[in-house]
């Protein structure tokens, strides 16, 4: 997978100074911002270290060899026993030549040991401060799009897996109505069509118009009533709808499960649909008749059930409830989804 140059969307924020030590075009002003402040610090140290532009250059080359060397090689690879021996090695190695170049100052001012050997393990714990936390960012990165892309494929599948399910029952009942009644049959096909069209053009989108969806779910009622004569269903709708996004093809399988449990040939059998928006809320209901030699257990649908659930817990987490009821008369889906 191809990693992209922008952060993760948890750490997308107005924070400047967070992009300033993560983002690579940086990376150059990060350079000089360093080489300044240390020269700031070195050149207005007192007596305490002689000849800074020296200390300079060798602050310099511990900052790049500890970032680009010792930090991949030895931290990066949990080869913490060599890093740490590394640079204790370095700081003895650069006291003795400090000493060895600086005690011979005309002036008569020593090298500071103690605190030339704390100006370069603090040098030192900056650059792999920094290195970690670039790492890390990265990391947090790599993570988020691998869940992203997870989440991505496991919706698709989903939605696949709903659309050809909703397809089979209707060309099967086209196909039962092709004997008994051809015109019918007929209709339902130009029926079946335009269904089709809304699934391969609309949905193919991350979010749909939630009138549009319900236009897609009224269609589908229609030709419900179109096969069965004593079938009847009512859209009840509520609140501000216009303008409202809601993923494609969400209550499909509520209303596809209603009609596929309420078929009864002793009485009429009916679907309710509720929507009602408002306090950045919707609240869906689906209610369906029983048939009285026939019981719907909680939870019952299937295929279609199961995947909306799935898909209601990837796109909507921690911001949706679901509840079934099923009365000895009725069988209600009560949804709720902050929008």
């Amino acid at each position: 997978m191809t990693m992209n140059k922008t952060l993760p969307e948890p750490f997308s924020n107005d924070n400047w100074a967070l992009h300033f030590l993560i983002y690579p075009k940086y990376r150059l002003h990060r350079h000089l911002l360093l080489i300044v402040s240390v020269g700031l610090v070195l050149y207005n140290s007192g007596p305490e270290l002689t000849q800074p532009t020296i200390n300079l250059l060798l602050f310099l080359v511990l900052f790049y060899t500890n970032m680009y060397l010792l930090v991949p090689r030895f931290l990066f690879k949990n080869k913490y026993a060599l890093y740490c021996l590394s640079i204790f090695a370095i700081i003895a190695v650069c006291a003795l030549l400090g000493k060895y170049f600086f005690d011979s100052d005309p002036d008569g001012n020593g090298l500071n040991i103690p605190l030339f050997s704390f100006l370069i393990l603090m040098l030192i714990g900056a650059t792999t401060s920094v290195k970690l936390f670039q790492k890390w960012m990265l990391d947090k990165q790599l993570i988020f799009e691998l869940e992203r892309s997870k989440t991505i494929t496991e919706l698709e599948q989903l939605k696949n897996q709903i659309n050809p399910h909703f397809l089979f029952n209707m060309l099967n009942n086209a196909n039962v109505l092709t004997k008994k009644d051809p015109d019918r049959a007929s209709q339902v096909l130009m029926k079946l069509s335009d269904l089709l069209r809304y699934q391969l053009y609309d949905s193919a989108r991350d979010k749909v118009l939630l009138t549009s969806d319900i236009h897609f779910l009224e269609d589908f009622l229609n030709l419900e009533k179109v096969r069965r004569d004593n079938f009847d269903f009512v859209i009840s709708k509520e609140g501000s709808l216009s303008g409202v996004q809601v993923p494609p093809l969400l209550f499909i399988s509520f209303v596809e499960n209603a009609v596929k449990h309420n078929n009864d040939p002793a009485k009429p059998s009916y679907v309710h649909l509720y929507f009602d928006v408002r306090n950045e809320g919707l609240f869906f209901k689906c209610v369906n008749s029983k048939p009285v030699l026939k019981s719907v257990g909680i939870g019952s649908g299937g295929l279609g059930l199961a995947n909306v659930r799935r898909r209601l817990e990837l796109l909507f987490p921690e911001a949706h409830t679901l509840k079934i009821e099923n009365n000895p008369e009725t069988y209600s889906v009560n949804l709720t989804i902050r929008l």
